[in-house]
């Protein structure tokens, strides 16, 4: 499948929950001009507490590397989780490989879109981290639940995954009211630079609508929901979910 974008986040390299294998995959059986990393690639803040990185993890970054050796143009844009890299921005690695906080974007129709990890525009990463790392350490909680409540399913003959960790980020209150938040601020920021649409990651929910007049995307994640944002040769805008592939 050849496309003329690919934008995807939240991998989570060095975590137990990255799913690695299924990026290879997608990227194995995909092609683009350009081939955007929105942000929590690798994640450091996991890797601070307990070192996790397996051959596939490593695979990632090998074929990335190669990608932009083979003429796609990859930029990777700097999330909360690789932070790390952010005291040596920008980075230019070769022709065609920049490491970068933000980018602008042209689509095929002529439109500005402004890309962001997003967590610049999340209050609690940018004013209590430590509020922001006790989430994190919960999410991870919920997702070793995940595996623990879908084991006892298929012991009941129930095949189909269910994840406790998205049912509590789409149907808690506060959640939602901090998601709603957020893809509001992203928007209103996009509106007053003059921007057409946002593209972002950081909340782990792909999705393409409109905020106002403002058109919004995000990727999605590598970890639950296995998603990408594409703007295909024709200019078209589509989520890919690989897990439903």
């Amino acid at each position: 499948m050849k496309y003329r974008s690919i934008f995807v986040s939240d991998i989570h390299l060095g975590t137990k929950f990255s799913q690695a294998d299924k990026f290879l995959d997608f990227m194995k059986e995909t092609e683009s001009e350009n081939f955007y990393l929105v942000g929590d690639i690798i994640d450091g803040w996991a890797i601070r507490r307990k070192f996790r990185w397996t051959q596939s993890h490593s695979d990632v970054i090998q074929k990335v590397l190669r990608k932009a050796r083979k003429g796609t143009n990859v930029y990777y844009i700097t999330g909360n989780h690789d932070e790390f890299l952010r005291s040596f921005l920008p980075l230019i690695l070769g022709d065609r490989l920049t490491v970068i906080n933000e980018a602008d974007y042209i689509s095929l129709e002529g439109k500005r879109y402004y890309i962001t990890h997003g967590d610049f525009f999340d209050s609690v990463t940018m004013t209590k981290r430590w509020l922001a790392v006790i989430g994190d350490i919960g999410y991870e909680m919920l997702l070793h639940l995940n595996q623990t409540f879908n084991f006892i399913r298929r012991k009941f003959g129930i095949n189909r995954y269910w994840s406790l960790s998205k049912y509590v980020k789409e149907n808690v209150k506060q959640s939602v009211s901090f998601i709603t938040d957020f893809e509001s601020i992203l928007a209103d920021h996009a509106k007053h630079k003059n921007y057409h649409g946002i593209i972002c990651g950081h909340i782990h929910k792909a999705e393409i609508r409109m905020i106002d007049d403002v058109e919004y995307k995000n990727c999605g994640d590598w970890v639950e929901s296995c998603t990408a944002l594409v703007e295909t040769m024709d200019g078209e805008w589509k989520i890919i979910d690989w897990l439903e592939r």
